[in-house]
């Protein structure tokens, strides 16, 4: 694999796709999302008359775990990452789209716990108005002045938050959780949509 180079972003190239501590982390920060979590929240924002738009992007798709729920839904997904795992386009740094294209269309990916900040602002400046972008992070991401300002300029419409804990897997390896061995961390899914300006609302899954 080739970093970006010439390029004042190419240090996030060590980018992948990833929520979780810094404990033992993966060589290239690949955590993946269990896809129970990604049909419980659908199964919650349609109940909630919430309707994501035909074209979505998973912009730090690791293995496909989310993009392939989101097809099984019938939604046109494109798909990238910045490694290539076999699944999508690889060796593409999404944080290097900014200002590059307006992209019509909804934003949805775990992204990399360290960068989420400039994931989400990236999303926001790209999209066209009345899109939607989702960042499944944890409870903490709602934390911090950097953090702060962020949600000032671009305030969440909605905070959805996992009553029961969810598991990002290392290295895409969900078996280590077959026995039904948890996290001790909160995920919640933050949903910004492009132009809104209200106060967020909380809910529960």
């Amino acid at each position: 694999m080739k970093d970006w180079t010439g390029n004042k972003k190419s240090a996030y190239a060590t980018l992948g796709a990833s929520n979780h501590s810094e404990l033992e982390r993966e060589t290239n920060d690949y955590y993946a999302t269990d896809p129970k979590a990604l049909e419980i929240f659908l199964d919650k924002i349609e109940e909630d008359g919430i309707k994501l738009h035909k074209n979505i992007w998973e912009c730090a798709c690791g293995e496909g775990h989310l993009s392939k729920v989101l097809e099984s839904k019938g939604y046109d997904v494109i798909s990238t990452d910045l490694i290539n795992r076999g699944y999508g386009n690889g060796i593409v740094n999404f944080l290097m789209f900014e200002s590059i294209i307006l992209y019509a269309g909804d934003i949805l990916t775990n992204p990399p716990y360290k960068y989420a900040k400039e994931f989400v602002e990236t999303a926001l400046e790209l999209q066209e108005e009345g899109y939607y972008t989702i960042m499944f992070l944890k409870i903490q991401f709602l934390e911090g002045q950097a953090r702060q300002e962020l949600f000032k300029r671009y305030p969440p419409k909605y905070v959805y938050v996992n009553s029961k804990r969810q598991v990002c897997a290392k290295n895409g390896d969900f078996d280590k959780y077959a026995n039904g061995t948890g996290t001790a961390i909160c995920y919640c899914w933050f949903v910004w949509q492009k132009g809104f300006t209200g106060e967020p609302i909380i809910r529960w899954i």
